[in-house]
């Protein structure tokens, strides 16, 4: 591993960014791409199924891990000589499988705030916006920035549509969402500026349940269409 650099794209090497004395940044590349999200899910997961004393909070974005340690407990050269031996590990193993969980979305105007906008924007009708996001499966790349948010991707380029100039003050808990490159659903009611094109019956984030969050970093999703009748019939089970 080196110190941080500025090279586009995967790094032939994992990266270290110091970020204060007490964490470190390990960077895999700087593009949003499924070949490095899978080495910083192996890191996160290979962590979290064998923690190590002193290691205080590690978080996974689309690109790098950033672990929170103390110095203590955990020397940086510690930390660092056990993330090599993780990441060959990794080597190894190659990527693990993911889950495919199916997500039902009705795309009724009433839920669907944007889509007409959407479609507008890119010279196609509301129909046409509803059979290119239900057509991949999706990528979850990472987790935030509110409780359980998953960010996925690859979205079709053709449905490639920037966020909203000014932002809802209120967007519901299970509204399904485009930015840019990428879709999303938000699990509980938030302010937010993404384009509404539907929304799910299915929590994302539920307290009551054993695992909170129905998703995590690594798996895949499917988004199914359904009615208005549907989502409703779904939304009191």
């Amino acid at each position: 591993m080196s110190l941080c650099g500025d090279e586009s794209g995967a790094y032939a090497e994992p990266r270290v960014l110091l970020c204060g004395e007490t964490a470190i940044s390990v960077e895999f590349g700087d593009k949003i791409d499924l070949k490095i999200n899978r080495k910083v899910r192996h890191l996160y997961k290979s962590f979290k199924a064998a923690p190590y004393p002193g290691i205080l909070d590690i978080n996974p974005t689309y690109c790098s891990l950033f672990i929170r340690y103390d110095p203590l407990v955990c020397s940086l050269e510690r930390l660092l000589l056990i993330i090599e031996e993780k990441l060959d590990v990794e080597d190894a193993a190659g990527p693990d499988c993911d889950r495919i969980i199916d997500i039902p979305v009705c795309y009724e105007s009433e839920f669907a705030l944007d889509i007409r906008q959407v479609a507008d924007f890119h010279g196609m009708h509301t129909g046409k916006v509803i059979e290119l996001h239900t057509a991949p499966v999706y990528h979850v790349y990472m987790i935030g920035f509110i409780l359980g948010f998953p960010y996925l991707g690859e979205l079709d380029h053709r449905l490639h549509t920037p966020r909203k100039k000014d932002p809802r003050k209120t967007v519901a808990a299970g509204s399904v969402g485009i930015a840019g490159r990428q879709t999303g659903i938000y699990p509980v009611e938030s302010p937010g500026g993404w384009q509404i094109i539907g929304i799910t019956p299915v929590r994302i984030f539920d307290p009551a349940r054993k695992e909170p969050f129905l998703l995590e970093m690594g798996d895949t999703i499917r988004f199914k269409a359904i009615t208005r009748d549907e989502f409703h019939a779904l939304s009191t089970r």
